[in-house]
């Protein structure tokens, strides 16, 4: 049985790629602080669902905290480790930027670094659209410039990824990243767009547009993110162009939607309309995002299969049943 560490397993992406794993036979050692960052109460319906299986293993501990990363990487025998623990929000950043610095930096250093010490096969990552921060070409490449981050979040993001290209280099380490373009579903973030505007249009709230609506998004559902990460899980090592097992890949519908459209997709699966409240961009935004995913379909034949409405409609049938509305 492969022995696989997901850390933020509490968390939306970390829940959904546990469960899968589980049931594709893996044995699951999970990973999660339980921050407040939001409703600590979701976290902890998320794990209750994973705790049912006998293969998953839960384990409460910061990925900042050196000496226990470390003792747990050498003891875990681990095939994969998939870190997905973070400081997530591009808005966040505005106002708590020591957070990204924390766990972004010094946790994912601990995590390579464990890594590297203890052999482990393959060190899986997130990384995020938000590297491509002021790029104007659509749609986002992996080949193209991603050195004008416009947030703190997309800065950390960028360095993970270039920590992850010198582990690789120096030491042999398999490295690959995923950077995720605007991932929803069920179990979702209370902080991400679908989350709030359908909670605030049941509950007759108005909802925020940025940037007077003149944005788009690439929304991915969350099982096709999934699928894609464990088909590059399973794959032999791929090498840079320099010869260094070190790959980073778009996961994204490769879609954009408009925000309006967006919000009218809401509406209809909701039945309701919503009460709007144009605004400007906020620092930190970029006014669209654009996944390219020939390089992902190439070396795996991923390619994402979720119609929006039905993602939706998915997110929306759990809503409603989670918050009984």
């Amino acid at each position: 049985m492969k022995r696989t560490l997901v850390t933020g397993a509490a968390g939306f992406i970390g829940f959904h790629l546990s469960g899968a794993l589980l049931a594709a036979g893996h044995k699951v050692i999970g990973l999660d602080n339980m921050s407040n960052y939001y409703d600590v109460k979701l976290k902890q319906s998320r794990l209750s669902r994973l705790q049912n299986n006998e293969h998953f293993e839960f384990l409460q501990a910061d990925i900042e905290d050196r000496s226990f990363i470390r003792g747990l990487v050498q003891n875990g025998k681990f095939d994969t480790v998939v870190n997905l623990a973070a400081q997530a929000g591009v808005r966040y950043s505005l106002t708590h930027p020591e957070a990204y610095i924390q766990s972004n930096l010094t946790g994912f250093f601990n995590i390579l670094d464990a890594c590297k010490e203890h052999a482990v096969h393959h060190l899986v990552y997130a990384s995020s659209s938000s590297v491509y921060g002021a790029n104007t070409k659509l749609p986002f490449s992996e080949q193209d410039k991603t050195e004008t981050p416009v947030s703190l979040y997309a800065a950390t993001k960028k360095a993970n990824e270039l920590m992850a290209h010198s582990y690789s280099s120096m030491f042999g380490l398999k490295t690959t990243g995923f950077r995720f373009f605007t991932v929803y579903g069920p179990y979702g973030r209370p902080d991400m767009a679908l989350f709030t505007f359908t909670k605030n249009i049941l509950e007759d709230k108005p909802i925020q547009i940025y940037n007077h609506g003149d944005m788009q998004r690439d929304f991915t559902y969350v099982d096709d993110v999934v699928s894609g990460i464990m088909a590059l899980m399973e794959k032999s090592a791929a090498l840079s162009a320099a010869g260094t097992p070190y790959r980073v890949y778009n996961i994204g519908n490769s879609s954009p939607v408009q925000l309006m459209d967006f919000v009218k997709a809401i509406e209809n699966e909701l039945g309701k309309k919503a009460v709007i409240e144009l605004m400007p961009l906020q620092a930190g935004d970029v006014k669209s995002t654009y996944a390219d995913v020939s390089q992902m379909e190439h070396d795996t034949g991923f390619a994402p299969k979720t119609p929006l409405a039905k993602g939706i409609h998915e997110f929306v049938s759990w809503y409603r049943e989670y918050y009984q509305k």
